[in-house]
């Protein structure tokens, strides 16, 4: 039988209850943001000229509606210089959620720019994964003197994370949790729920421990509430759950929650006792990251983001760049060694860079399927084998249509000796081309390199090397150039 409230229930309800047409936070604004939910230019100018002007309080009253996540959007579309300005016009509404959506670098800068004291009672608001986020960047000087000025709870949760590599879950957990013994019955889980003040914000289901802390089980909250207050924990709790130890690399962590479907789990240390949660929001976060960053290793662009000092995308981007410079000689001695032939026959020159592209773009396909196959966990060690056939025979049947396509358009253009030659060239390359994107990736991860750290420099070396070998040497064993 359906649930239906009294008059009194009603009328709190009608109450309680926003109007249908209401926009949530007001976010939608024809004044400040367009349809698709972005900050408009001329408000973003309007804010500008305020700071300019240095009118703080016109300034305040333009972004003083804004949602949170709206305010970190506004703070990153500035240089540093009005940035602060801004951050110093709005500073009650520079809350832990402002902070928490900001941009790494941006954060790390504003937070550099802010007294200890103010960045200490940022880090204080927002929960501990956060709060890492917040200062794990810093210099250890800066971070030294945010840490003195909380308090001994929040200091040692800090410095506990802090002492965990980067992107595990030990630095990325979360310490708020809520986690009971396993001989309560569902009704005294309930009453302590109910008259525990300091429980943590948000949770997804309650963790049960034996006397040595170490995870039981788990009981979701759907269930503790429709379950009869007498019946024990143990019997209506989930044994079989997954346990994340606190050295597991994030991207691992991401494999484990999208393989098993998890809302939440426990974090684990090595004896085994319960230190944390990983959440869903928390993988959300991971997988987009992630996600961006094997894009850009793949192009040797580092970390990519616009808002990165232009020194270190300087850095990360010219080494690779200087790589690239020594596996394109390769490809130009290879060119060079046959010059005398591409001096005799102008159409050699000609169809090259047909080979050498195509072989390119063949490589990368393979390589971002190679790539993302590693990062999911489904190409192995166990199965190399069975993926490279699978990769060689796809590259077989592209080769052969290219190659058909290509030789009976150079046939009719030059010769039919000349599109021969070419196509057999280009059957030779999309081949190799297939191997080196299935091989190139997998040599990286034996050596426990990532992977995707530009991997499209080595490929792209072997197809253009490839490419022009196969055709300059198959043209001159075939007499064209003689």
């Amino acid at each position: 039988m359906a649930y239906e409230p009294d008059r009194d229930e009603e009328l709190m309800l009608a109450e309680s209850t926003p109007d249908a047409g209401a926009r949530p936070d007001d976010r939608i604004d024809d004044e400040r943001l367009d349809e698709e939910n972005t900050l408009k230019a001329d408000y973003v100018r309007q804010v500008r000229d305020a700071l300019d002007a240095g009118d703080k309080a016109a300034a305040y009253d333009l972004v003083e509606p804004l949602h949170p996540a709206d305010i970190a959007d506004l703070l990153e579309l500035f240089d540093q210089d009005d940035r602060l300005k801004l951050a110093a016009a709005i500073t009650d509404l520079m809350s832990s959620e402002v902070v928490a959506e900001l941009n790494d670098y941006v954060r790390e800068d504003m937070m550099e720019a802010l007294p200890a004291e103010a960045v200490a009672s940022i880090a204080e608001q927002l929960d501990t994964d956060d709060a890492v986020q917040l200062i794990e960047d810093l210099d250890e000087p800066d971070q030294q003197a945010i840490l003195a000025e909380l308090d001994d709870e929040d200091r040692v949760a800090i410095e506990s994370a802090l002492a965990y590599p980067e992107e595990t879950a030990g630095r990325l957990m979360g310490r708020e949790l809520v986690a009971v013994p396993e001989h309560m019955t569902v009704g005294s889980l309930i009453d302590f729920l109910r008259d525990t003040g300091d429980l943590a914000d948000d949770f997804y289901e309650v963790f049960v421990v034996d006397h040595k802390h170490h995870p039981v089980g788990t009981c979701a909250l759907s269930w503790i509430l429709r379950t009869p207050r007498n019946i024990a924990l143990s019997d209506v709790m989930k044994r079989d759950q997954t346990l994340i130890p606190v050295t597991l690399d994030q991207e691992e962590v991401a494999l484990m929650f999208q393989k098993y479907a998890l809302i939440s789990a426990a974090v684990v240390d090595e004896s085994g006792r319960l230190v944390g949660q990983m959440t869903v929001d928390d993988v959300v976060h991971i997988i987009s990251e992630e996600a961006s960053e094997d894009a850009l290793l793949m192009s040797g662009a580092g970390e990519g983001d616009i808002n990165e000092p232009i020194r270190d995308a300087y850095g990360s981007r010219v080494r690779w760049l200087i790589a690239n410079l020594g596996t394109a000689l390769i490809a130009s001695l290879i060119i060079a060694a046959f010059g005398a032939a591409i001096e005799k026959l102008v159409a050699l020159a000609i169809l090259m860079p047909i080979v050498a592209s195509i072989g390119g773009n063949a490589g990368t396909q393979t390589m971002a399927v190679s790539v993302r196959a590693i990062a999911m966990n489904q190409l192995t060690e166990a199965n190399t084998m069975r993926i490279l056939w699978r990769e060689l025979r796809v590259a077989m049947l592209n080769g052969f249509t290219i190659a058909v396509l290509i030789g009976l358009a150079t046939g009719v253009i030059f010769t039919p000796m000349l599109g021969g030659v070419i196509a057999l060239a280009m059957l030779i390359n999309v081949i190799t081309a297939g191997l080196a994107g299935v091989l190139v990736p997998v040599i990286f991860e034996r050596l426990k390199q990532d992977p995707a750290v530009a991997s499209s420099v080595f490929v792209t070396m072997i197809t253009d090397s490839m490419g022009f070998f196969a055709f300059l040497g198959l043209a001159v064993a075939a007499g064209l150039a003689s």
